[in-house]
């Protein structure tokens, strides 16, 4: 009986111990979630302040940075931020990870960042995928590539939600698929698009409804900023856009597709900022590119798996378009 009763002492102060140290970890955790603004914005890492304002700014919750920096603090910084060039001219390391099919598939490495870069020889390849259910519900971009037959597919175009249940089913601006104009909130305002034409050209900046018309786009989704317009560097600013996980679209003069997806907001890639974006473009001989959605929305499928690092930890977006690849 001694032997039976020291041994539910024992297991007693076991699990004693084991709650004493979830316990612990539990609060350290929070004390850290807690803290990690403090350190942040008011703590003495200038690099890391800096890096957090630009990206807080561009996300979903820029209160963040209000919350512990005044008007002219937050002004300061983002000069600063516009002004550096640290993260941005870094020669960017690129390996091939697989080729088939006209598609090549890139890892990309630069200071701040990892990624995936996609290159498609054949432009017609790529179209636009609408939710099945306009302005009800969207659809992950694993979806749009199983239900569209595709090879591959990336988040597209910005999204609006006008009822606050944030199920992507609203597409903001122009979008077009097959040649037709499936939605519009603009009306003939001009809008950044990213559009490809009956030819596979690639167009990028500002367009209307009229010119979507005129100039036999096929299939076109709205975003931007414009990061190169035959040939020449778009106008953008990082300060506006920050670090994050970015997705992105360009085309070389001999017509191949560049689709871009960065990893961010992780300790092994915190982000591209929208000049690192067009440095890489460069590298890649772009003529047009463009950024799309990003942020939590950001992702690259292929062969029917995610092979991009999702921020979001509750997996993919659901969107009101992608931009997929399909079979040759």
């Amino acid at each position: 009986m001694r032997k039976v009763r020291k041994m539910r002492k024992i297991r007693k102060i076991r699990k004693i111990r084991l709650k004493m140290i979830i316990a612990f970890f539990m609060f350290n955790v929070v004390f850290d979630v807690i803290l990690a603004p403090f350190i942040i914005f008011w703590g003495p890492f200038e690099a890391t302040k800096t890096l957090a304002v630009g990206s807080v700014l561009s996300s979903r919750h820029p209160q963040v940075v209000k919350a512990f920096l005044s008007d002219e603090e937050i002004s300061e910084i983002v000069n600063k931020y516009d002004n550096s060039g640290s993260l941005s001219d870094i020669p960017i390391q690129r390996t091939v990870s697989e080729a088939s099919a006209g598609i090549t598939i890139e890892d990309i490495d630069g200071k701040a960042f990892k990624g995936k870069v996609m290159l498609i020889k054949d432009p017609k390849r790529i179209k636009v995928a609408v939710t099945k259910e306009l302005e009800v519900t969207g659809e992950r971009v694993s979806d749009f590539v199983k239900d569209t037959g595709a090879i591959a597919g990336i988040n597209g175009g910005g999204f609006y939600d006008p009822n606050g249940t944030g199920n992507g089913a609203f597409p903001d601006g122009l979008t077009v698929h097959n040649g037709e104009i499936v939605h519009n909130n603009v009306g003939n305002k001009s809008t950044e698009i990213v559009a490809l034409d009956k030819d596979g050209n690639l167009s990028v900046g500002q367009m209307t409804a009229d010119d979507v018309k005129k100039k036999d786009i096929q299939e076109a989704v709205s975003f931007g900023p414009t990061l190169i317009q035959d040939g020449k560097k778009g106008v953008f600013q990082d300060s506006a856009w920050g670090a994050a996980p970015r997705t992105a679209i360009g085309q070389k003069a001999d017509g191949t597709i560049i689709l871009v997806v960065i990893d961010g907001r992780q300790l092994s890639s915190l982000g591209a900022k929208m000049s690192d974006l067009y440095n890489l473009f460069k590298d890649y001989d772009a003529i047009n590119a463009a950024n799309l959605d990003g942020g939590s929305s950001s992702v690259l499928v292929y062969n029917g798996k995610v092979i991009s690092k999702l921020w979001n930890i509750f997996g993919e977006r659901y969107l009101p378009t992608g931009i997929v690849v399909m079979p040759e």
